[in-house]
């Protein structure tokens, strides 16, 4: 096994990208060998099961979380991970297969602690959550401290705050970049597989950009020189993102400017994106990934360039003079990248007001709350009463231009090329 996964470790180094994720016949084969581990191979074994296998409800996390249990609960022993650093790893695996485990450790006298820190960072507990408050109100003391944690939301306290400064270096495409710039149809079949579809990210000659291979490979040797001079890459375009709306686009984006989510292999999150003008789906797809999206005037910015952004003054500045000012659309974007993302945000602050429920303690004013739009008294069309029927408004009423809202969905559509995609997506929530 690590014989064939070091050769798939050299061909993919040689395109410039990490390996793929274990699947889980990898990860069933990987647990024999950290059963008995063959000589010097110990810490690339640990390193490989810590960083390598997918987390949620991915089929080889769903491998990874059954045997970490066994070691957890004391069931099965391994010479190189012991009870508490199963719990830790438990706890790094974001939802899904790794919950209840986590949930029946808060008794255990040894490693209960482990499993309450690891509880305290994880948001997609869904329906479990009523497992935690009915151990909390039987009192087991682990389970308190965590409810009291998602309370006090130590989840988003415990990530630094957007800085007041930010310095970027500038990665800039002139005149509009459409989504199949980012993520070109022809590529479709490797959209899933990020790092591999990002190499196809502006692979077509245009002014300013030079690939690798023409219609084959975009410049990537470029980009990684730029973020080797030790600032962010910011993805910069008078417009940016047009076209049909592909997660794939900001996917590949992100590849590039964003940074490696903790304990989750080939996925990234963050980076800063500026635009003249942001295609609006492309906007709220950066949004939900974590990334910083600003609408400004990049004219005075060039290839290269290094750029203060002061987000909370809506400055941009180069050799201390301002180039351009700016406002955010809306203040929750601060919190939506301090959580890591919108999506997390969205979860994170329904755990808490839950667990504030809970305990009996008044809402959290933690947030940053949207502003809602001036009423304009005038009627609502028919998808706007739609959209407010799916946010619980009263019957009839519908929702503002602006209005920051939530609504729930039943059910969700996939076209043919995209099937494999939206199955990625519905595993990171679940």
């Amino acid at each position: 096994m690590l014989q064939a996964y070091r050769q798939h470790v050299a061909d993919r180094a040689a395109l410039g990208i990490p390996p793929l994720p274990l699947s889980a016949q990898q990860t069933g084969e990987l647990i024999e060998l950290l059963k008995a581990p063959p000589a010097g191979e110990g810490a690339t074994l640990v390193h490989l099961f810590t960083h390598r296998v997918p987390a949620g409800v991915d089929d080889a996390a769903k491998v990874k979380a059954s045997y970490l249990a066994a070691v957890a609960h004391g069931t099965e022993t391994c010479s190189l991970i012991s009870r508490e650093q199963a719990t830790e790893l438990l706890g790094t695996m974001l939802g899904g297969y790794n919950i209840s485990p986590l949930i029946d450790l808060l008794d255990d006298a040894t490693v209960g602690a482990i499993a309450a820190k690891g509880l305290k960072g994880t948001l997609l507990m869904f329906d479990q959550f009523h497992d935690v408050q009915e151990k909390a109100e039987k009192g087991n003391a682990n389970a308190k401290s965590v409810l009291q944690s998602w309370a006090d939301a130590e989840w988003f306290t415990s990530r630094p705050e957007v800085p007041a400064s930010i310095t970027v270096a500038i990665f800039k495409v002139t005149g509009e970049t459409n989504t199949d710039d980012l993520s070109p149809a022809p590529d479709a079949w490797s959209r899933p597989d990020i790092p591999l579809h990002a190499l196809a990210m502006l692979k077509n000659k245009r002014d300013g950009i030079t690939p690798e291979e023409d219609g084959k490979r975009g410049p990537i040797k470029f980009i990684e020189d730029l973020r080797a001079k030790g600032n962010l890459v910011a993805y910069v375009g008078d417009v940016v993102g047009t076209g049909s709306s592909r997660k794939s686009a900001t996917n590949s984006v992100l590849w590039f400017t964003g940074e490696d989510i903790p304990f989750v292999p080939n996925k990234r999150f963050g980076g800063v994106c500026l635009g003249t003008k942001i295609a609006p789906i492309f906007y709220n797809t950066m949004e939900d990934a974590g990334a910083l999206p600003i609408e400004l005037d990049v004219s005075q910015m060039n290839m290269g360039d290094v750029v203060e952004l002061r987000p909370y003054d809506g400055k941009a500045l180069k050799d201390g003079k301002v180039i351009a000012e700016f406002k955010v659309k809306s203040d929750v974007l601060f919190d939506e990248v301090r959580a890591g993302g919108r999506i997390p945000l969205i979860i994170g602050r329904g755990l808490t007001a839950k667990a504030r429920e809970a305990l009996g303690l008044p809402p959290s004013t933690l947030f940053r709350l949207p502003q809602s739009p001036v009423d304009t008294r005038r009627g609502f069309s028919l998808a706007q009463k739609m959209v407010g029927r799916a946010c619980g408004l009263p019957e009839g009423q519908g929702v503002r231009p602006g209005t920051y809202c939530e609504p729930r969905m039943t059910s969700v559509g996939s076209q043919d090329t995209t099937g494999p995609m939206t199955r990625d997506e519905l595993k990171d929530l679940a």
